[in-house]
């Protein structure tokens, strides 16, 4: 079969299981044309469809097995037969191997390779059976770095740098030749904190030193201490890749990088401040393909949940996600346009800057060369026939005034706001300068978050809670104390006890009745009164549902969450 007849029979499959459109596929196959790239490759570049759906729809199609990598467990007996640079040229990965049966499991983005199938069986051996079953191709990159083990590679490019001596690992590990160690360095540092799925990378000068911290799941860890002597190279390297003025010392600076890491595009948004013993650089890490949850995976309670699903079927309106910096309100804001980003539906947002590009949402980052602030964005905006606004932030009453008279045009508008509480986001509003006669009525629901780390399955220890926790847990008096769980810690969490982070929200529906407490400029403890009696859920109530769940500790609980005012 030709390979134009098996690409437009690939393409009339997808078409035929609804995962891309007649339209989508001519653009695909006009791309390929022109850059001779594989068209599945092509379809995901151009967001056409995600990998999962992809996979599945090839599978079908080639009647193959396929596999979820990221639910795998690494084989160290398979690791060892496949070369780490022979897995990454053929795009494959050892996933596990039967010793008895002799037989090796090799995840593989097309099983019908037969020319990579044939390279890696005189690599294992013709007396060992290959049994080859589908899988991502960012995945299998993925997964390449994380079993293979980039920390070596690492440690071989500060051996380098050290010694003078070249470390073939390092030269090895995913690179392109020969490099600066530094230059490589950089390179893998970004890629390991992404491999950790840290949030930030913070590079910190210190009078002898240089401390280099991760944040993951929201709390710093440090991962090296490097000579001071290397920082003064890292960081015109580190200014370099992201666009700064590298002759600039004394005032802060902002940036960008864009790289390719395990398979995936990662931004990362970088920030320099001078301090007394040197530049300090912050990296937040802005990874695309994790940016966007469904808002199944976010784990509401059933009856928020619903409550949430009300909330958008209002047509127009604000919502307000409120909570401190890197509580997830943007990955919140994320899911929601997700949920109802449709052909039907023409969404704007103006951010300060766009952390994660979305197919068929128009995006725009403020622009201080062009004077565009928030609230000439919004005006702008109005102009371009949208349905659904989603303005970065609300910091001052232009930008609040703007988002409101959005609202009262027919516009459903989304924005987060810097407040403690769903509740406390509404005296926020009337301190900006919003009227409580503007609120009413056009103001749809707040939602407030915070994120605590999930507990780890393999380690979680269960206990029975003790007379201080059933306090905090409001245990009925007489009630048998419940079993919850704490964290102590294993290699398969890095000692830490916990792994990912899960949130935490309140959501506040907005009805006649509570807008007319707004209207009126009641007390927050009669509009809290008004709410519970509707049924309202705290942040603390939440909380102490993930905790009798077993998602998460009390101690973390407590840390994130005010329970005081649940001990009587």
């Amino acid at each position: 079969m030709s390979a134009d007849r098996s690409r437009q029979l690939l393409g009339e499959f997808l078409i035929a299981k609804g995962v891309i459109s007649s339209d989508q596929l001519r653009i695909a196959l006009v791309e390929q044309r022109r850059s001779g790239e594989r068209l599945g490759r092509l379809l995901l570049r151009l967001g056409f469809c995600t990998e999962a759906t992809m996979n599945e729809a090839l599978g079908e199609n080639l009647s193959e097995q396929s596999v979820d990598l990221s639910r795998s467990v690494f084989d160290e007996a398979a690791l060892k037969l496949v070369p780490q640079d022979t897995a990454r040229r053929l795009r494959t990965f050892p996933l596990a191997y039967d010793p008895q049966r002799r037989s090796l499991v090799l995840a593989m983005s097309d099983p019908k390779n037969i020319v990579a199938l044939d390279q890696v069986r005189a690599q294992v051996g013709r007396e060992i059976e290959l049994q080859p079953v589908l899988a991502g191709e960012s995945e299998i990159i993925r997964c390449i770095d994380q079993s293979y083990g980039f920390e070596l590679s690492i440690d071989g490019i500060l051996n380098e740098i050290e010694t003078g001596e070249i470390d073939d690992r390092s030269l090895h590990a995913g690179l392109d030749g020969y490099s600066h160690p530094l230059v490589r360095l950089i390179d893998a540092l970004l890629a390991d904190a992404v491999r950790r799925d840290a949030s930030d990378i913070h590079f910190e000068p210190e009078q002898g030193f240089l401390r280099i911290r991760y944040r993951i799941d929201g709390v710093l860890r440090q991962i090296r201490s490097l000579h001071k002597l290397c920082w003064t190279p890292m960081v015109v390297r580190l200014k370099v890749m992201s666009g700064m003025n590298i002759a600039e010392m004394r005032a802060p600076q902002d940036g960008r990088i864009s790289l390719t890491l395990s398979g995936r595009d990662i931004d990362f948004r970088v920030a320099s401040q001078p301090t007394v013993h040197g530049e300090n650089f912050v990296l937040r890490i802005l990874d695309r393909h994790r940016g966007v949850v469904p808002l199944e995976r976010l784990n509401l309670h059933a009856d928020d949940l619903h409550q949430l699903r009300r909330m958008l079927a209002r047509p127009n309106g604000i919502i307000l996600v409120t909570g401190p910096t890197g509580s997830g309100k943007t990955t919140t804001l994320y899911s929601i346009l997700n949920q109802i980003n449709t052909e039907s539906v023409n969404i704007m947002t103006l951010e300060d800057p766009v952390e994660y590009p979305m197919p068929r949402i128009r995006q725009s980052s403020l622009n201080e060369a062009a004077r565009m602030d928030f609230a000439s964005g919004i005006r702008s905006m109005m102009r371009q026939d949208p349905d659904v606004i989603l303005v970065g932030e609300i910091r001052d009453s232009d930008t609040a005034g703007m988002a409101f008279r959005a609202a009262m045009t027919g516009h459903q508008v989304y924005s987060t706001l810097h407040a403690n509480s769903a509740i406390g986001a509404i005296p926020r509003l009337l301190d900006i300068g919003v009227s409580a006669e503007i609120m009413a009525g056009n103001l749809i629901g707040i939602v407030a978050q915070r994120l605590v780390r999930r507990l780890c399955g393999k380690c979680r220890e269960p206990y029975v809670a003790d007379a201080h926790e059933c306090r905090l847990l409001a245990v009925a008096p007489g009630a048998p104390p419940p079993l919850i769980h704490r964290a102590t810690g294993c290699e398969e969490c890095g000692l830490q006890g916990y792994r990912g982070r899960v949130a935490v929200m309140e959501l506040l529906k907005i009805d006649a009745d509570l807008d007319e407490l707004i209207a009126c400029r009641a007390t927050l403890r009669e509009f809290r009164n008004a709410a519970l009696a509707k049924g309202f859920r705290s942040l603390a109530d939440d909380a102490v549902r993930r905790v009798l769940e077993g998602q998460t500790s009390i101690d973390e609980a407590v840390r994130v969450v005010d329970l005081s005012d649940r001990i009587n």
